[in-house]
């Protein structure tokens, strides 16, 4: 699904901003736009460039001093947010993203691309939050979710 998200975006002309590392799924998104001529920008910390970590075929790769120097040039950069699956640092930058357009720190979409209901438990607990009153119907309604790179774009598109 990885890959789907890459080609996805190159095919509509649109651009990858990511974290700049040469592993995980972000790298598969990377290569599959890369393949279809997309653009593609990576944003890493000094130490993960030191630990060989960085993509260096990429269109343009901006090497920062620290990772919260790293968000927030990657948030500048970006006219939508998306997470796909993965650990503590995609739901901290998800979450960080997120708490940012609920403060209305920007106003750029962010969504989940929920494969395989990889998302559910934690859209679970998110409505739970909702139903509890720690977060607010319309700040719960600010995430687009879908399973599939072609509904999530346009979700994101309509935003």
């Amino acid at each position: 699904m990885a890959g789907l998200l890459g080609k996805e975006l190159a095919a509509r002309g649109l651009g990858l901003v990511y974290g700049g590392g040469n592993i995980g799924l972000m790298e598969v998104v990377a290569n599959a736009c890369r393949a279809g001529d997309g653009r593609v920008i990576g944003v890493i910390p000094e130490f993960m460039v030191a630990n060989q970590w960085a993509r260096h075929d990429v269109s343009a790769l901006h090497v920062v001093a620290s990772m919260h120097e790293r968000k927030a040039l990657m948030s500048d950069l970006a006219d939508a947010f998306i997470a796909l699956p993965g650990g503590y640092g995609t739901l901290e930058e998800f979450c960080e993203t997120i708490t940012w357009r609920q403060l209305q720190l920007h106003q750029k979409p962010c969504g989940l691309l929920n494969v395989d209901g990889f998302f559910d438990a934690f859209l679970t607990f998110l409505d739970h939050q909702t139903r509890e009153g720690f977060l607010a119907p319309e700040n719960r309604a600010l995430i687009r979710v879908a399973s599939d790179p072609a509904t999530l774009l346009d979700l994101l598109h309509e935003a």
